[in-house]
C-alpha cells in the first residue's frame, strides 16, 4: 500500500462509518461520502451523539457538511464492535434534559469559583 499525503489518504475511507469530533465539542457519527483537499467532509445518515455520564442519545441530522477546520478528530467505527458499549442509550428528550442539568451544575460551580477568587482578592487587598 502506497502512502498518500494529507486528505488523499482518506479516499479509502469513503462510504465507511465514521465518528467526527468537532471543535465545539459536538460528536457526529455518519457515513463519509466526500472529502476535499481542505478536509471538508460530507456525512450521510448522520446523528449527533450526546454523552452525559454513562448515558447517550442520538439526534438524527441527515446529510451533514463539516468544514475541515472544525474537525478535531476523525475515526472509522468498527461496525462489529459498535454495539459493544458500556453506555446506556436513552431517548432524545431524556439526554437533552440530562445535558441541561449537567450544564447548569457546571455553571453554578463556575460561579462559586469566581466568587471565591473575588473574595480572596478582596481579603488580600484589605491587608495591603
Amino acid at each position: 500500500m502506497n502512502y498518500m499525503p494529507g486528505t488523499a489518504s482518506l479516499i479509502e475511507d469513503i462510504d465507511k462509518k465514521h465518528l467526527v469530533l468537532l471543535r465545539d465539542g459536538r460528536t457526529l457519527i455518519g457515513f463519509l461520502r466526500s472529502i476535499d483537499q481542505f478536509a471538508n467532509l460530507v456525512l450521510h445518515q448522520t446523528v449527533e451523539r450526546i454523552h452525559v455520564g454513562k448515558k447517550y442519545g442520538d439526534i438524527p441530522r441527515g446529510i451533514f457538511v463539516v468544514r475541515g477546520e472544525n474537525v478535531v478528530l476523525l475515526g472509522e467505527i468498527d461496525l462489529e464492535k459498535e454495539s459493544d458499549t458500556p453506555l446506556q442509550q436513552v431517548s432524545i428528550e431524556e439526554i437533552l434534559e440530562e445535558q441541561r442539568v449537567e450544564q447548569q451544575t457546571r455553571l453554578e460551580a463556575e460561579k462559586l469559583k469566581v466568587q471565591a477568587l473575588k473574595d480572596r482578592d478582596d481579603e488580600a487587598t484589605a491587608f495591603s
